[in-house]
């Protein structure tokens, strides 16, 4: 998992409630078990056509929001089934940094286990940010410091500091086992030793 500090990006918004993972990433696209190719099916069915046209209209087809990395959105974001496919696909498409009122609680676990930073901030200072997507300026994510910084303002947002370490660090779930092997090999020797009935051949 890539290692998140410091973000720039002219941010793209999604002004849209209650998006669930399914808008996010539709049913027909979870038969792979890879975590790349899924970012040219993001937002699926707002994004194209029936005939497979991208829709001119919708943000993310739009220069240069084609090329965002932060994605402002509606409240409740992420609602829905649980599929890990959603943050998946929003992180092959390039999106590293969700900002919404409030997200779907797996959802928004499943976001640091793959390296996205989801910040909730409330509605008003989200009004505040959005008219960078206006202007189609940048705004900076400090994940150390835990802001957001914008012209001449910031905006401080909460996080639980043991998922900050492991977006900072680059852990995901796997690399926090691997941080404990020593551990792991030195309880199983002294197992070994005290029931060896348990271990067989």
């Amino acid at each position: 998992m890539r290692k998140f500090n410091q973000l720039k990006s002219i941010p793209a918004y999604l002004p849209i409630v209650n998006i669930d993972t399914d808008m996010i990433i539709p049913k027909q696209f979870l038969k792979t078990i890879k975590r790349t190719g899924l970012g040219k099916n993001l937002f699926f069915e707002m994004r194209y056509d029936d005939k497979g046209n991208e829709i001119k209209d919708f943000v993310l087809n739009q220069k240069p929001f084609n090329n965002s990395k932060i994605l402002i959105t509606g409240k409740n974001f992420g609602c829905g089934s649980s599929r890990e496919h959603a943050p998946w696909a929003l992180l092959d498409f390039g999106i590293t940094c969700v900002i919404s009122s409030s997200y779907a609680d797996i959802f928004y676990n499943n976001c640091f286990k793959n390296g996205i930073l989801p910040i909730k901030i409330d509605e008003e200072k989200i009004k505040q940010i959005s008219e960078y997507f206006l202007r189609k300026e940048e705004i900076e994510i400090d994940l150390n410091e835990q802001k957001i910084i914008f012209g001449n303002n910031e905006i401080k947002f909460d996080l639980d500091q043991f998922k900050k370490k492991c977006l900072i660090e680059g852990l995901d779930d796997i690399a926090l086992s691997l941080e404990k092997s020593e551990k792991i090999v030195s309880f199983e020797k002294k197992l070994k030793i005290s029931k060896p009935w348990i271990f067989h051949d």
